[in-house]
């Protein structure tokens, strides 16, 4: 009982920060995208190079501040929150200065003792792919029309999936999605999922229609399937690189839940899918 308390206090102080950060904007979204990037990191760093006692300080440091450039520097641009000239001399400053990380960081590895340099190297930037760059350009969803209602939409959406796939899925499922390496997913809670998450649309259609001027309810619908189907696949990701290192969580920093890498498993994919999407739907609709 006390850890069903525990849990439920932390998801709820989790969906309240990112709903105000989103809502808020600006600063308060760089921040938490930057915040979400350096604890992931660091935990998907940890858990890589876990068989070898963990990555060694120096470069996870490195690592980590990489990853940072590249999500501040998405962000800075994408929310325009300094004067046109600033923006583009920020920019072109934070694009050239990861590009010197990347060769940094691969020289580091000629002067590494680890016995393989190659795969250490391989995962550091992967980490790089798979959490900073997702994190950083989500910040675009505030160019689009609509877009801080759309990426709220999102994070609910994907919250509402998430709640679909457990409820459906224990009830009645029974036929096994990805036994190879989630046993407990269920082809009926993937569809449940999907249902909760485009049903969804609908609510949000017609019941706040102000902030969905510029999206019909088609459109809205179809992004619940987009989020829907790459939730799954960002939870299966995860499971695949936590089944390979032979580790249940990725952290503990969330009672109750976890680390960080496991509340945004799914968004690290749901982010550039949603994105892709919803720019398509603009320039031909």
């Amino acid at each position: 009982m006390k850890n069903l308390i525990l849990r439920a206090l932390t998801g709820a102080i989790y969906v309240g920060l990112i709903c105000f950060t989103v809502l808020s904007g600006g600063w308060w979204f760089i921040g938490l995208s930057a915040l979400f990037t350096i604890l992931a990191l660091q935990e998907f760093y940890s858990l890589s190079n876990s068989s070898t006692g963990g990555e060694n300080i120096t470069t996870l440091i490195v690592d980590v501040a990489g990853g940072l450039i590249l999500s501040l520097g998405l962000g800075c641009v994408n929310l325009s929150l300094l004067s046109p000239y600033t923006t583009a001399v920020l920019g072109g400053t934070f694009f050239t200065v990861y590009l010197l990380y990347l060769i940094v960081r691969l020289v580091m590895q000629l002067y590494s003792q680890e016995s393989s340099p190659l795969t250490n190297l391989a995962y550091s930037y992967m980490g790089q792919m798979y959490i900073a760059l997702p994190l950083g350009v989500m910040s675009m969803f505030y160019t689009l029309p609509d877009g801080k209602a759309l990426l709220l939409t999102m994070f609910i959406m994907i919250w509402l999936n998430d709640t679909g796939a457990f409820l459906v899925g224990s009830a009645i499922g029974k036929h096994k999605l990805f036994p190879r390496i989630s046993p407990n997913k269920s082809w009926e809670g993937f569809i449940g999922g999907v249902v909760f998450a485009i049903a969804s649309a609908f609510v949000f259609k017609y019941c706040f229609p102000a902030y969905y001027e510029t999206i019909a309810l088609p459109s809205l619908c179809g992004l619940g399937l987009v989020v829907g189907v790459f939730a799954t696949w960002g939870d299966l990701v995860e499971s695949l690189i936590k089944r390979t290192l032979g580790v249940k969580d990725s952290g503990s920093i969330l009672p109750g839940h976890g680390g960080i890498l496991d509340r945004i498993d799914s968004l690290l994919l749901v982010i550039p899918a949603s994105l892709f999407y919803l720019i398509t739907m603009t320039l031909y609709t």
